[in-house]
């Protein structure tokens, strides 16, 4: 499971930022990951990665920026759909797009034409920094379908489809709303960071849930939290991300992840940074 919040609109802002996005993955707790870092063979992308054998450079969630545009892709697999045989690695999607030229339009319609890839939903977000212009896209293989998301409002994703969120997913946008609606987290820059992880550090169930219940029936009160946490499963939130761009397009990229396999020890904030 992993969960995803976004606000965006280089226009009319919210309290001077332009982007604001903040998500939580949720993996099994030995699966191996690189630490979010510039990338070696591109160093204008910023990002965690996939270390798992066979799997190796993907990732779930990374930023580009290239030539005054600011790319944002995400990856959230949807609970409970059958695996489809033979299926190609999901974890490229995210890479090739954050690290390459194609519009998320463009590379949207693609990933659908050469769709061989087990269950997801794919968010970009698209900062054009000469045009005060963004698009945000939501893609998904389930249905096949690409659909432009509204700006200026928070939004919400996580492992279900997008026209049926889950409980916490509606919960935590509200949360989401709420807190960037509100001009005292905006006193400074650490302030805001810390009300963001806050959130996604919240362990409240949002139970009963029939869309979760119908997808994960024997774990689903367990996954119903934005923050999961299942140590007996070896399973749970292990990386936390807050992306920032700012009205002068100063970016921020804090991720805080787990350097064990235990979710009790203390985690590793990493906090890069990019003027573009």
């Amino acid at each position: 499971m992993c969960i995803l919040f976004l606000f965006a609109d280089p226009k009319s802002l919210i309290n001077g930022y332009k982007l604001i996005l903040i998500s939580n993955r949720d993996e099994f707790y030995a699966r191996p990951a690189k630490q979010a870092a510039p990338w070696e063979e591109n160093e204008c992308v910023f990002g965690g990665r996939d270390m798992e054998p066979g799997r190796e450079g993907g990732t779930w969630l990374a930023l580009g920026f290239h030539d005054k545009i600011i790319k944002v892709g995400a990856l959230l697999n949807i609970t409970g759909e059958a695996r489809r045989i033979n299926a190609r690695g999901r974890g490229p999607i995210v890479a090739d797009y954050v690290k390459g030229n194609t519009s998320n339009s463009n590379y949207s319609k693609k990933l659908l034409e050469n769709d061989n890839f087990s269950s997801f939903n794919f968010v970009t977000v698209e900062l054009d920094v000469l045009n005060d212009s963004a698009t945000i896209l939501h893609t998904s293989n389930v249905p096949n379908n690409t659909q432009k998301c509204e700006q200026s409002k928070a939004l919400g994703f996580g492992n279900s489809p997008y026209t049926t969120p889950l409980e916490k997913v509606k919960a935590g946008t509200e949360k989401f709303q709420n807190i960037i609606d509100n001009k005292e987290n905006f006193k400074d820059k650490i302030t805001l960071i810390e009300k963001l992880l806050s959130l996604l550090q919240e362990r409240e169930k949002h139970w009963p849930d029939n869309e979760l219940q119908k997808r994960a029936p024997n774990w689903g009160e367990n996954l119903s939290s934005i923050y999961v946490k299942m140590p007996e499963a070896g399973y749970g939130s292990r990386t936390r991300t807050v992306i920032l761009v700012d009205e002068n397009n100063k970016i921020d990229f804090i991720e805080e992840t787990m350097n064990t396999f235990d979710p009790n020890e203390k985690w590793e904030r990493i906090h890069l940074n990019h003027q573009l």
